[in-house]
């Protein structure tokens, strides 16, 4: 990250800004007049929203692609699902319809709320080893491009060796 851009750095801001607010809005971590949360938040939310929403933030801009042409291939949903995870753990239980529909309003008071810090600690684990990933992949891309690779992609799906054919 100490290489990136300047444009890579704005994608992180406003990648966490605009994941914040679609986390903290309808789960009214933000208060707002449209959504109504029913329960007071846990002590756990906000450290846990705002800790989502950098890595999130910082995920979103690696896949930014640098002045150079230089951006990393590799590619994973862990991300993806870690954000969704984050939007249900600091949720109001009793507030999201989905999980009332399927487990009812005592389903999600006794099962659910009690696993909501779970799935934090799994949204935070899995944003941090996506972020881990993709830096990783920006590191091996800079070194082909610096070891003489052909551009993006060089030595990838290829041998080392003459092909046996």
């Amino acid at each position: 990250m100490t290489t990136w851009s300047m444009r890579r750095w704005v994608a992180a801001i406003g990648g966490s800004v605009l994941v914040a607010l679609a986390i903290g809005l309808p789960t009214e971590m933000i208060p707002n007049p449209v959504f109504h949360r029913m329960l007071p938040t846990e002590w756990w939310n906000r450290p846990v929203w705002l800790v989502t929403s950098l890595l999130a933030g910082l995920l979103l801009a690696t896949y930014v692609r640098e002045p150079d042409g230089a951006s990393p291939a590799t590619t994973s949903r862990r991300g993806g699902i870690g954000g969704f995870l984050a939007f249900f753990a600091v949720g109001c239980p009793i507030c999201n319809k989905l999980i009332v529909a399927a487990i009812g309003t005592s389903g999600a008071l006794n099962w659910f709320a009690p696993a909501q810090p779970i799935l934090a600690l799994a949204a935070v684990v899995l944003l941090a080893l996506s972020l881990r990933s993709r830096l990783r992949g920006a590191r091996a891309c800079a070194f082909d491009a610096r070891a003489g690779g052909e551009g993006e992609g060089a030595g990838v799906g290829r041998s080392a060796g003459p092909t046996a054919g």
